[in-house]
């Protein structure tokens, strides 16, 4: 069982940024693909973004692309998601994911997940 920690989620004004970082503190992530995927309270889970094990190849949802970047630090296991320019309907739990070696929309990571960490975009 691979355990993924999540922090970095907080309040913030429409117009800030956040940066979430996820760390396996007793594993490697190399092999792994990572991702973050997020639910917003009575909304469906949305796959937010995901970095392959190579970290070569990325993606991004429709409504995060050009604010959100995805990032990893294979030595600190450890993968980021940097969020600028949020806006109110980023509101949600955030989750990162991990799994496989790809990452396309179609092929989510998602054999691991973490416990989630929220973020509040609100005036």
């Amino acid at each position: 069982q691979l355990r993924l920690v999540e922090s970095g989620g907080g309040l913030v004004q429409p117009g800030g940024s956040l940066r979430l970082a996820c760390a396996a503190p007793d594993a490697t992530l190399t092999n792994y693909a990572l991702g973050w995927f997020r639910q917003a309270p009575g909304k469906e889970r949305e796959k937010v973004s995901c970095i392959g094990s190579r970290g070569e190849t990325t993606y991004y949802s429709d409504s995060v692309k050009g604010r959100f970047s995805i990032s990893r630090d294979d030595a600190k296991s450890t993968v980021y998601l940097q969020m600028n320019n949020l806006k109110p309907e980023d509101t949600a739990d955030y989750y990162c994911v991990a799994g496989g070696i790809w990452c396309a929309e179609h092929a989510f990571p998602e054999d691991f997940r973490g416990q989630g960490t929220q973020v509040t975009v609100a005036t």
